[in-house]
């Protein structure tokens, strides 16, 4: 059996599961050719609405590496947040400076909290990643600056993390530095009504101090 007939055979494999247990071991199959021209069923795959699934296809994408974020980039579905929070999570994983532009967009517009928390994660591995392409690291700390006011704590929680990992691990000056800790003390601070919100931030404020 040829390489292209094994891709085609565990494609038809996945087609035809319907248990968990089935959808997973055929999708880790799947993921296990580390084939490019598996992304797009395994992208199909995160609309399952099955985490456990989705997680397994999610790592497959992963383990494709940089080739597969223009794949990812053009399938990014616009009706489904729970594959868009997969898809999200990957190109994150990725920290493929090719992603800034949707993260920064997913971060700014998406409905769904799980898909901003998602993009705010991936902009600081971004930034992380940006070492020499200061403009970039900036565009993604401005995101995050201003996701702080988001309404879902569970972003704020993120933005939190990623202000940290931004400030520890990039090389910022002037005012974006100032205002990314002056988002940290706001969050911080009594006017942040969710308690682990203030919690994960005033880590962030320690480990800072402490660096």
């Amino acid at each position: 059996m040829t390489h292209s007939d094994l891709l085609s055979s565990t494609i038809r494999e996945l087609d035809r599961a319907r248990t968990t247990p089935d959808l997973i071991q055929a999708t880790r199959s799947l993921s296990t050719l580390k084939d490019l021209k598996a992304a797009p069923k395994l992208i199909e795959v995160l609309s399952f609405n099955n985490p456990a699934v989705g997680a397994v296809a999610m790592g497959g994408l992963i383990a494709l590496g940089p080739d597969v974020v223009p794949i990812l980039l053009r399938n990014l579905n616009a009706h489904d947040y729970g594959a868009r929070a997969w898809a999200i999570r990957a190109l994150a994983e990725l920290k493929d400076p090719r992603g800034t532009d949707v993260l920064i967009q997913a971060l700014q517009q998406d409905i769904a909290p799980s898909v901003r928390r998602a993009a705010a994660k991936g902009l600081a591995a971004i930034s992380g990643a940006s070492i020499h392409s200061p403009d970039r690291t900036e565009r993604c700390l401005q995101a995050l600056i201003d996701a702080g006011e988001d309404g879902e704590w569970v972003v704020r929680y993120a933005v939190a993390y990623g202000l940290e990992f931004c400030l520890l691990h990039c090389r910022l000056l002037g005012s974006i530095r100032d205002q990314a800790s002056s988002t940290l003390n706001i969050l911080a601070g009594e006017s942040e009504e969710v308690g682990v919100v203030r919690l994960r931030a005033k880590l962030a404020l320690q480990r800072l101090k402490a660096s």
